[in-house]
């Protein structure tokens, strides 16, 4: 009888390479917020597989990139952070045949990490496989890969060979969470990283940046399967203010309702959600703000 495998595996990329879709796409359920924007992710986030033979503990990273504020460099320290002391990386690039400068110096980060690392081309539904081929040639020039695998992360493609490749490399190890455990993320967490993924994707392209939100309330109703969520929302400037509550409050209506069914879905109960807007101007400089906001 073959032993249990087991690991943690880090997902490193530029921002808005696929790296939170191809973590969805592996596990089978919505762990990490997506969006069109690039940066969404600033916490490193745990998704667990598990099967009868192994368990993968995926950790999705914010991207590398160069920072502009003390929110940028904690995301870029937590994803750099995650190169080391782990069982495996994987590199996900966009299918482009140019390597860029940012990924020249993620390229430099890596090549001085001892675990193995697999290439994965994501996006490969908008290219043809000759040039997947000649971009695999270009990076297996640079530093030694352990492999090389080609998927789309939003279709799905191909993402069972990469759970193949990542079992094979697995070490022998113990089960470190439970089988039914599918995140580490505390459910307060989540509900807030859902309502900032609605926010991301109603609001304009110059607010979400500047937006953090906080859960300041999670009761149980004692007569019924209910939850009571007070969430607020953090932006920079009054304008921004505006834009996030919207005319009548349309668009804090249409954030929150797109969100409670997110939620609702997540946590398996019915939610009466609350949403608050205030403003804390320049938050993402201010150490004492970004740690009471989680990013510590």
């Amino acid at each position: 009888m073959s032993k249990f495998k087991s690991g943690f595996v880090s997902v490193i990329g530029q921002p808005n390479v696929g790296k939170s879709t191809l973590m969805n796409s592996l596990v089978g359920e919505k762990i990490a917020i997506i969006s069109n924007k690039p940066q969404t992710t600033r916490n490193k986030i745990q998704a667990i597989l598990t099967d009868e033979t192994s368990q993968i503990i995926f950790i999705d990273t914010p991207g590398i990139h160069a920072p502009k504020s003390k929110l940028g460099e904690y995301m870029v320290k937590s994803a750099e952070s995650s190169m080391r002391d782990v069982d495996m990386i994987l590199y996900l690039v966009n299918p482009v045949e140019k390597i860029s400068p940012a990924d020249e110096g993620i390229l430099k980060k890596l090549a001085n990490t001892r675990s193995p690392i697999i290439l994965v081309i994501n996006k490969i539904d908008t290219v043809d496989k000759e040039k997947i081929l000649r971009i695999i040639d270009i990076y297996k020039q640079r530093i030694d890969f352990f492999d090389f695998v080609p998927v789309s992360a939003l279709n799905g493609d191909n993402t069972g060979e990469l759970l193949k490749v990542i079992r094979e490399k697995l070490p022998e190890g113990p089960q470190y969470f439970p089988a039914d455990m599918i995140t580490d993320q505390p459910e307060r967490q989540l509900v807030a990283e859902l309502v900032r993924e609605k926010a991301l994707y109603f609001l304009q392209d110059e607010v979400p940046h500047g937006i953090a939100v906080e859960v300041m309330s999670m009761k149980k109703r004692p007569d019924k399967d209910m939850f009571d969520l007070e969430v607020t929302i953090y932006c920079e400037k009054d304008s921004h203010k505006g834009m996030i509550i919207g005319k009548n409050g349309d668009m804090l209506k249409k954030i929150g309702q797109a969100a409670r069914l997110d939620i609702e879905r997540f946590l398996g109960s019915k939610m009466f959600l609350q949403l608050w807007v205030k403003v804390k101007k320049d938050w993402r400089d201010s150490s004492f703000l970004l740690n009471s906001f989680g990013y510590k």
